[in-house]
C-alpha cells in the first residue's frame, strides 16, 4: 500500500453567491485540471439567517452534476421541469443538470437559526453534456453509515467502502464521497483507487494527513498554516487537502478528533469552456449556451 502525500493546503477562501448568500469556496473558477473531474466545492455554513435566506434564486445549469449535502436547516429547491423538494439535515441530493435546467434553491435555519451544507460540481464528458436532466433525492436515514470500534464514523454518500454502497449512483465522474469522523489521537488509513483524483474538506477539528515528510514542490499556503511549518502541522476546520498519487489516505486525529469529508472520482481529462454553472468543452458551446438562454431554447424538450 503506498500512502497519498498532501500535495497542496489551502483555506476555504469567504465568498458571495447567489441572492448574497456569503460561504466559503474551497475550489472553482481557478485552474479545473487540478480538481478534475470535479470542479467546484462550496462549504455554505452561517449562524446569522440574514446571511443566507436570500438564497441562490432562478438560474441555468448546463453540462454538469451537481451533489448538495446538508448538516443543519434545510435546502427548498424548484426547478424549470416542475420539481420541488426540500433537503433535511443528513440528507443528499444529486442533480445532473445535462442538457439543461433552471434551478433554485432557498435555505432555512433550524430552531437555532444555523444553516449548514456543501455543494460539489462534478463535470460531465462530452458524451453526456446534452443527456436529460434528472434528480436523487436521498434521505438521511437511506445513507449507510458504518461505525468501527474505536468510535471512526463513516457515512458512505456515494461509491462503497467496506462492502457498504451509498445510495446515490450512475454518476460520470464514479465518485467516492465519504463523511467521516475520527476521536481525538486516533490513526486511520482510508483506501482510494490509484486511477481517482482525491481530495479532503475539514469541517469540525483537526488532524495530520500523510506521515511521510513533505515532497519537493508541495505548496504550503500561509493563510491555512499561519507560519512557514511542515506539513506535519494539523490541518483545521475549512482547510482543502488535495492529495498526490497513492492508494490510501492516512490521517491521525488531533485532540478535539476530527470530521472531514473525503472525496475522489475518475478524471475525464477534456477540455473546459466554462462560465458559471454552464460548463461545455468548447468556447463555441459555451457561446450556444449563452444565446439560447438569451432567446428562450435552453431548455430542451423531453424525449
Amino acid at each position: 500500500m503506498s500512502i497519498r502525500p498532501v500535495a497542496r493546503l489551502r483555506h476555504a477562501e469567504p465568498t458571495l453567491e447567489g441572492a448574497g448568500v456569503k460561504l466559503h469556496r474551497a475550489f472553482g473558477f481557478r485552474t479545473p485540471d487540478e480538481t478534475d473531474p470535479f470542479l467546484l466545492f462550496d462549504d455554505f455554513r452561517n449562524e446569522r439567517p440574514e446571511d443566507y435566506r436570500a438564497g441562490f434564486p432562478w438560474h441555468p445549469h448546463r453540462g454538469i452534476e451537481t451533489i448538495t449535502y446538508v448538516l443543519a436547516g434545510t435546502v427548498a429547491h424548484a426547478d424549470s421541469l416542475g420539481n420541488r423538494g426540500r433537503l433535511g439535515a443528513g440528507d443528499v441530493q444529486w442533480m445532473t443538470a445535462g442538457s439543461g435546467i433552471l434551478h433554485q434553491e432557498m435555505p432555512q435555519g433550524d430552531a437555532a437559526g444555523r444553516m449548514h451544507g456543501f455543494q460539489l460540481w462534478a463535470n460531465l464528458p462530452a458524451r453526456l453534456k446534452m443527456t436529460a436532466p434528472r434528480y436523487q433525492d436521498v434521505q438521511a436515514a437511506e445513507i449507510p453509515e458504518i461505525v468501527d470500534d474505536d468510535g471512526t464514523r463513516v457515512r458512505v454518500i456515494v461509491g462503497s467502502f467496506r462492502g457498504k454502497t451509498g445510495p446515490v449512483d450512475g454518476i460520470a465522474a464514479e465518485p467516492q464521497y465519504l463523511d467521516i469522523a475520527v476521536p481525538p489521537l486516533k490513526r486511520r488509513r482510508f483506501p482510494v483507487e490509484t486511477r481517482r483524483r482525491a481530495f479532503a474538506y475539514v469541517f469540525e477539528g483537526a488532524g495530520r494527513f500523510a506521515d511521510a515528510a513533505p515532497p519537493r514542490g508541495v505548496l504550503l499556503e500561509k493563510e491555512v498554516l499561519g507560519q512557514e511549518a511542515n506539513i506535519r502541522d494539523l490541518s483545521g476546520d475549512r482547510t482543502l487537502v488535495q492529495f498526490g498519487a497513492g492508494d490510501e489516505v492516512t490521517v491521525t486525529a488531533g485532540p478535539e478528533g476530527i470530521r472531514f469529508l473525503l472525496v475522489s472520482g475518475a478524471p475525464i481529462e477534456e477540455p473546459v469552456a466554462w462560465h458559471g454553472p454552464v460548463v461545455m468543452n468548447t468556447r463555441a458551446e459555451l457561446m450556444q449556451a449563452m444565446a439560447e438562454l438569451r432567446n428562450g431554447t435552453f431548455i430542451r424538450p423531453a424525449h
